[in-house]
């Protein structure tokens, strides 16, 4: 029970990666205060009101990723921040404001209002794979990728891989702003994640599977990276309450071959 007398927040509480963070952290006993967009949305938050916990220690808050001090009272009197709130799917008909854009100017205003908040110590951005491999160096079998690589926006507009370019400037600015700040940052690379679903709805990396079983589209001959969501959940956490914890840190448990 490490999170006993500790208050944090989570931003993007209903998505995939966030439910299981919150499910854990109420697990080991944080308070958390989560920010979603609509609050008495049932369908959005009913699997968060029932988890174990929520009624003493969680707290629903409205939030908006692009308006600018939106997470200040969210954040307020939290020691830690997770900020996992990123608008994931792979078609779009305008990328700048499905994607880009909230994922940009979400994390810089959600680090904004941490740097009003004395009480925050650290917060933890998740981040994706996609924000590292994607660039223009070898990767042949001898190859190995880990945090020192940074994924090419210019390469990412030509390919038109939209959200690894919202990941990529995303974290790029988070670091910058950490930087100028003098904050406390650490950021968590999954690789596609899947596991058990808390939400009433597939999320992109779970319809990924869904597709594969029912056979409703042609893959293209190639490999995925992938984790699963309670090791990325655990992840988030130790970020947090390691001390010595610094940088960024990809999560791959295992790359299999489309077919």
């Amino acid at each position: 029970m490490s999170g006993v007398g500790k208050t944090v927040c989570v931003t993007g509480a209903s998505g995939f990666v966030a439910s299981n963070l919150v499910k854990l952290l109420l697990q080991q006993g944080y308070s958390v205060k989560a920010s979603v967009r609509s609050p008495n949305n049932l369908t959005k938050t009913e699997h968060l009101l029932k988890l174990d916990g929520a009624k003493e220690r969680l707290h629903l808050f409205k939030a908006d990723l692009l308006e600018n001090g939106s997470f200040d009272a969210v954040i307020d009197g939290c020691d830690g921040v997770f900020h996992t709130a990123s608008p994931f799917f792979n078609t779009v008909t305008d990328p700048q404001k499905e994607l880009i854009e909230p994922a940009l100017k979400g994390t810089l205003n959600v680090l904004d209002s941490c740097s009003k908040a004395s009480s925050v110590k650290r917060v933890v951005v998740t981040s994706s794979l996609a924000a590292v491999v994607y660039n223009a160096r070898p990767k042949t079998p001898e190859v190995v990728v880990d945090e020192t690589w940074f994924s090419d926006p210019q390469l990412c507009k030509e390919m038109k891989w939209w959200y690894a370019l919202s990941k990529t400037l995303a974290e790029d600015a988070a670091w910058k702003f950490a930087e100028e700040k003098g904050m406390d940052i650490v950021t968590i690379n999954p690789a596609l994640v899947i596991g058990p679903l808390l939400q009433s709805t597939l999320n992109t990396s779970a319809e990924e599977i869904a597709q594969l079983l029912n056979g409703s589209e042609t893959y293209p001959n190639s490999s995925l990276a992938w984790v699963n969501v309670k090791d990325v959940a655990k992840a988030h956490i130790q970020a947090f309450e390691i001390p010595s914890a610094s940088g960024r840190y990809c999560l791959v448990e295992s790359v299999v071959h489309k077919f």
